[in-house]
């Protein structure tokens, strides 16, 4: 079964790959993407496990590919990187739960 998610596709997102369209604008975002996660008040080991949890909740595949190894590279277990999907199951089923309250204030507005 073909699908859009290609996992060799990521060796595009590279200066000869999309950088190439602006070589310039890439190299400014890569300098600012390495120095985001650099260890500072968060390690990096910390950083990838946030950026796995982000990418698992804007359902970027590439993204949960890169991290999910970055994670484990950096000694991550299968425990925590579990914790992290459910961190953001949480979160997004929680955001869908709170948009409720949108149906919920158009019922009382109705009832009136």
């Amino acid at each position: 079964m073909e699908t859009y998610y290609n996992p060799a596709d990521l060796a595009s997102f590279s200066g000869d790959g999309v950088g190439a369209l602006s070589p310039e604008l890439w190299d400014k975002y890569m300098a600012y993407y390495g120095s985001v996660f650099e260890d500072g008040a968060l390690t990096s080991r910390e950083k990838s496990l946030i950026a796995l949890a982000v990418a698992a909740a804007v359902q970027c595949p590439y993204c949960i590919d890169a991290y999910t190894n970055s994670c484990l590279q950096k000694g991550c277990g299968e425990d925590e990187i579990a914790e992290a999907f459910h961190v953001t199951n949480a979160i997004r089923g929680g955001a869908a739960l709170a948009h409720g309250v949108q149906a919920l204030k158009i019922i009382k507005d109705q009832e009136l």
